[in-house]
């Protein structure tokens, strides 16, 4: 598996609102996506101008091969890509360690 996070800044406030719903808008088309396993999109607490998008993939392939030219890329870019000059970050992850207090 393979985790994708995109690290967004987004200082007006108005901004950030109209943000939050084309980024509802365009996870459904990650929800409908095979090659999407999970996603989350969470605002900083002590900044709340910065979002991180993480999205679980089944590999790198599964991401920019089959998502990037599946049918529900273009929806989901169509949403999000006007937020693309505020991306600070991008890239793909392993996990290295991982512990989950609710299994044990």
């Amino acid at each position: 598996m393979t985790v994708e996070y995109i690290r967004y800044r987004i200082a007006d406030a108005d901004r950030r609102g109209a943000f939050e719903r084309s980024c509802a808008e365009a996870l459904g088309h990650l929800y409908a996506a095979p090659q999407c396993l999970a996603y989350e999109l969470a605002r900083g607490v002590e900044d709340p101008d910065c979002y991180v998008l993480r999205v679980e993939w089944a590999s790198v392939e599964d991401h920019e091969q089959g998502f990037r030219h599946g049918p529900h890329f273009a929806p989901f870019l169509a949403e999000v890509g006007p937020y693309a000059g505020d991306i600070e970050e991008t890239g793909h992850y392993e996990r290295a360690l991982v512990v989950d207090k609710r299994r044990m």
